[in-house]
């Protein structure tokens, strides 16, 4: 990210989404007690995959926390495949926009 004063401006928050693409770059600390925390970014690091988010530092801190994997993607995956759906649709004439 080239957000400057991440961690400070990730202090305030109530809700932080993650998907920098950058592995573990969300720290414990930069988040504020009780914070909703979604992790999007997913990269493989040494044969594993792992978030943005510091998961384990993160962990006690937030009041929720979605893991990157098994988290937000299956969400992610059917709003994909329900827009498609629809643009189909759209695109045969059979509903209108």
């Amino acid at each position: 990210s080239r957000t400057r004063n991440l961690p400070e401006i990730c202090r305030r928050a109530d809700v932080i989404v993650a998907a920098a693409g950058s592995p573990r770059m969300v720290k414990g600390d930069w988040i504020k007690p009780g914070a909703a925390v979604m992790d999007v970014g997913v990269t493989e690091v040494d044969g594993k995959l792992v978030g943005d988010v510091d998961f384990e530092a993160a962990q006690g801190i937030a009041g929720i926390i979605t893991p990157s994997r098994r988290g937000i993607g299956p969400m992610t995956i059917t709003m994909l495949l329900r827009n498609t759906l629809t643009a189909a649709r759209i695109a045969s004439g059979s509903i209108n926009p």
